[in-house]
């Protein structure tokens, strides 16, 4: 079955302000603020009106189903391969991703461009007031292993719904009783406008999953003048996190079934990061810290690798980078 093809969205430009950027997004309200915001620092950078961006909505495959964890459907590539297409056949110029949702091993004619800087990277516990205070025996509706893998570590008692949909629907889905409490992005709340919902996780005691609270914009090799214009925004120390970060998950092994968080914080030259591997039903977690410079990602390897060393039997097979 055929693709759907872009529709233009945008205001058409004339002869004399010619479109210089065809940004393919997701269709989502989330995904479409996202777009916005990298519009907007595109025509900053570069002195371009709005109608010179042209935002290109597709319903992406993981939009289209609701009713399974994503996971069990194809994984994170339901959210990038209509994108992934059009860029590929050059009907757009760019591409702008949530990168937590992003696969880890990309096309090898794909760069990412640029990386905003980063949101809120914390998680937000909705229902209750902490971890300790969710009553005994909820149901927290949430369809991310990482999310329920850590949950479990720390309250075994509660039990694990499939929750997914974008913000406006899980919300919807927690008030008519679905669940009693469900987790969602900081960042994507605060990009919604829907602050002091919910309870923010410090990071101390909640590790978040890999690049969240980035956006990154991604072209093909070969198309100079997006990777240049699109360079312009770029954010170094985002940068800097997100490749870490990616680079652990990619030493791993990791899969959309294997329970990881991880979160790296850049300051001046070095980056720290934390990460925790936990077995699915949570009662194994094993967690490792390195300090490095930046761009050392051999060092995030290696972290990888010490982690691998310690996991239990229950946490090792749900990673490639173990065998």
């Amino acid at each position: 079955m055929p693709m759907s093809q872009p529709d233009d969205h945008s205001t058409a430009a004339s002869a004399a302000n010619p479109i210089h950027m065809r940004l393919g997004t997701r269709e989502s309200p989330l995904a479409m603020v996202q777009a916005y915001e990298t519009r907007r620092r595109l025509c900053e950078a570069h002195g371009w009106s709005e109608g010179q961006v042209e935002l290109v909505p597709v319903r992406a495959s993981g939009d289209k189903i609701q009713d399974r964890p994503l996971a069990d459907i194809g994984g994170k590539a339901l959210w990038t391969k209509e994108l992934d297409q059009w860029l590929a056949e050059g009907q757009i110029d760019a591409a702008v991703h949530s990168l937590k949702d992003v696969e880890t091993i990309r096309p090898d004619d794909f760069v990412m461009a640029a990386f905003l800087p980063r949101a809120d990277r914390r998680d937000v516990l909705i229902g209750a007031s902490s971890i300790a205070a969710i009553p005994p025996g909820s149901k927290v509706g949430t369809s991310a292993p990482r999310r329920a893998s850590q949950l479990l570590n720390q309250r075994p008692d509660l039990e694990v719904v499939t929750f997914r949909g974008n913000v406006a629907t899980r919300l919807a889905k927690l008030q008519a009783g679905e669940a009693d409490v469900t987790f969602l992005a900081a960042a994507g709340l605060e990009r919604l406008g829907e602050t002091g919902v919910g309870t923010p996780l410090e990071t101390d005691e909640w590790i978040p999953a890999a690049s969240q609270g980035a956006i990154g914009i991604e072209c093909a090799l070969g198309n100079d003048a997006a990777l240049k214009a699109i360079a312009a925004i770029d954010h170094p120390h985002t940068r800097a996190e997100v490749l870490a970060e990616r680079a652990l998950l990619k030493a791993l092994g990791g899969t959309c079934h294997s329970p990881v968080a991880v979160l790296c914080e850049a300051d001046g030259d070095s980056i720290t990061m934390r990460a925790a591997l936990f077995s699915p039903d949570g009662a194994e977690r094993v967690e490792g810290e390195a300090r490095f410079a930046i761009g050392d990602n051999a060092a995030a390897k290696a972290l990888a690798a010490d982690l691998l060393s310690r996991a239990g039997p229950g946490t090792r097979p749900h990673f490639d980078g173990a065998g």
